[in-house]
């Protein structure tokens, strides 16, 4: 999300004095404006575009993930080649009268419904998506939208008469049934609480910026039961560019109201509980700190995700998503003006050198799609654009052409911002940053057309050579938190009773197993490799020594899952063990012991078992081989150890 104009706005003026509690929202701050006329020229050829029919048939949906990638009913890869469709999350920039366009986004009032159903048919419109070579679309919406009841002007629908007397939600229906219905995977994204649109201190920094937690989530059970019916759309795009307010930064596991890691969790399984076909969609945090050099600030975006990943229910259905912009940077607002407005003296992405922006965009990002850890997923770059037609900014040229070299070799899922604007009659759009824009006749001015300096990029991006085909099932290995609360991450546990009153307490989803656990943490790790299927009998959750047969560490307290058994979650007092819970194979399992002690230092594989990543920083960590199940944990109150588990007893699978 990013605004337009001759000026940052993202700032408001009577803020000025007040710098230091200010931010601009990165990825959502006024590129400075050019006033540069169309230049003319001869566009690149055009992307190879697939009718509505041809891109139906070319994938089947739901999607889900395997490993880095995003795959289709059938396993196939499903590259994202995205754009977002603005316009439903509002363009009314938060002072003046909402219906003039000087108080909205770039001159354009959207009516908070996407942009340009006043001046094409729909159908024209999807046709036009399919000329610039997207699959797929990222449709913004308010928390506003959901709750209006006031049907939208006659005015706003112009060209699309059957859409009158329809509420914004109404009219939100029919773009996702006519772009699902030509083939087109959607993805449905909370830009907004309001309809105020972009940036900074504007009432939609955090998810419960302007309502609850609770409220959030019960509109996103709202839409997945809405669409559920509807595979071709694919996924819930969780939060836009979360960042920090006046007084209070989003944080990343620290367990309070502000936790964006906690807050996405709990969501994206309630969600996956009213649809199981849909992606998850989790964007890092986008800005935390005062943006002066007396202050840390900076834009973390996926970093925390080293160390501390999201677990679904479902595994395969997490995407992670960041924002680039090339007027922002890794500690820069994106504000210009001096530190009055909330600019910085930090280097912007487009300031950085080849090898600088490939090492940010890694950092901050595509990290993530290393294969094997317990972070790996899909990285969607749901925002990315340059002004194009009538801007001529030779440094945010340059950028835009190292940011898509990048994502051509990484092969990445992408989303351009934004694709639909208006245009004037000469065909001057009033948002360069459009790949396509409509004048008030209908007329379209696209990225093909003679005069923008991107097609050759853009096409670049969309035709780039890109792995094809089936897309082999992977072993999954993800993170329990214990550190605030708990962590239900089984769809068999969730509705069942509290099985360890009174303790924190955590398990794998039911497609997986507990493989490791931290010492002094309460954080542990689980995989699904080689996974033992689970017979109908009850889960144990065990307090006890009832199951211990030989005395497989002397002097310990030892917790271990009766005979066929293996450990699927556990609870902790504090930082000591509490309970172990274990479900029954559905298969008899060997009981041949193995002890892996981690008292005095880690104790993990050296090969498989996201041994390239750390799952818990600071802690020692024990964990079985990926052909193992943990059977038992030994503990002691000896020592000065607290109870905090010190072996973990491993069996082999077969």
């Amino acid at each position: 999300m990013r605004s337009v104009g001759t000026a940052p706005r993202g700032l408001p003026a009577v803020l000025a004095t007040a710098a230091l509690l200010v931010l601009s929202a990165p990825g959502a701050v006024a590129a400075p404006a050019t006033g540069t006329a169309p230049t003319t020229g001869t566009a690149s050829a055009a992307p190879v575009a697939l009718t509505g029919d041809r891109l139906a048939a070319s994938w089947t949906g739901p999607l889900s993930t395997r490993g880095r990638y995003v795959v289709d009913a059938n396993g196939q890869r499903f590259k994202l080649k995205s754009g977002n469709w603005a316009g439903a999350q509002g363009t009314w920039e938060g002072s003046g009268a909402v219906d003039d366009p000087a108080n909205n986004q770039a001159g354009q009032v959207s009516h908070d419904i996407p942009l340009g159903l006043d001046r094409t048919p729909l159908g024209r419109i999807t046709a036009d998506f399919h000329a610039v070579g997207v699959n797929s679309i990222r449709l913004p919406f308010a928390n506003a939208m959901i709750h209006d009841t006031a049907p939208v002007p006659d005015s706003a629908v112009a060209a699309n008469p059957q859409l009158r007397g329809k509420t914004p939600l109404q009219v939100y229906d029919a773009v996702v049934a006519a772009l699902t219905a030509d083939g087109f995977a959607v993805v449905l994204n909370n830009h907004t609480t309001s309809y105020r649109f972009c940036c900074a201190l504007d009432g939609n920094e955090r998810w419960n910026s302007g309502q609850s937690t609770q409220q959030w989530v019960d509109d996103w059970v709202f839409l997945a039961e809405r669409y559920k019916d509807n595979k071709r759309v694919v996924g819930a795009d969780l939060r836009n560019e979360v960042r920090r307010d006046t007084w209070d930064d989003p944080n990343w596991g620290w367990g309070d109201d502000h936790d964006l890691y906690a807050a996405f969790e709990q969501a994206g399984n309630r969600i996956l509980e009213a649809d199981p076909d849909l992606l998850i969609i989790m964007e890092g945090i986008n800005w935390q700190g005062i943006p002066s050099g007396m202050f840390s600030h900076g834009r973390p975006m996926l970093t925390p995700v080293r160390t501390l990943s999201n677990t679904l229910i479902d595994s395969g259905k997490l995407v992670y998503s960041a924002h680039f912009y090339g007027y922002t940077g890794p500690h820069h607002t994106g504000a210009s003006g001096g530190w009055q407005n909330g600019e910085t003296n930090d280097p912007r992405y487009q300031d950085l050198t080849p090898e600088q922006l490939v090492q940010a965009v890694d950092d901050e990002a595509l990290f993530v799609t290393q294969a094997g850890q317990h972070f790996t997923a899909p990285v969607w770059i749901s925002e990315f654009g340059a002004g194009g037609r009538g801007s001529d900014n030779a440094k945010e040229k340059d950028w835009f052409d190292r940011f898509t070299d990048i994502l051509v070799k990484n092969d990445t899922d992408f989303a351009q911002w934004p694709l639909v604007g208006w245009s004037d009659a000469t065909g001057k759009p009033n948002d360069t940053w459009a790949l396509i824009s409509y004048d008030a006749t209908g007329r379209r001015t696209g990225v093909e057309d003679p005069g923008d300096w991107r097609a050759a990029d853009w096409n670049k991006l969309v035709d780039a050579p890109a792995r094809t085909g089936a897309v082999p099932p992977v072993d999954h290995w993800n993170t329990v938190d214990l550190d605030f609360g708990d962590q239900n991450l089984s769809r068999t546990m969730r509705p069942a009773a509290d099985w360890a009153v009174g303790y924190r307490k955590g398990n794998c989803p039911d497609t997986e197993r507990v493989v490791g656990l931290a010492r002094s943490s309460n954080r542990g790790l689980c995989t699904d490799a080689g996974q033992p299927a689970k017979s109908a009998g009850a889960w144990t959750a065990v307090t006890d020594e009832r199951y211990v047969k030989d005395d497989w560490a002397g002097g310990y307290n030892k917790l271990q899952c009766p005979d066929n058994g293996f450990a699927v979650g556990y609870s902790v007092n504090g930082n000591a063990m509490a309970t172990l819970l274990c479900a029954p194979s559905a298969t008899p399992l060997p009981a041949t012991n193995r002890l892996v002690w981690f008292d005095h230092g880690d104790n993990r594989p050296a090969t498989g078992g996201s041994n390239a990543s750390d799952w818990a920083p600071g802690h020692y960590k024990g964990q079985c081989a990926d052909d193992e199940y943990l059977a038992g944990v030994a503990f002691t109150w000896r020592w000065m150890h607290g109870g905090a588990p010190d072996a973990l007893l491993c069996r082999p699978l077969r």
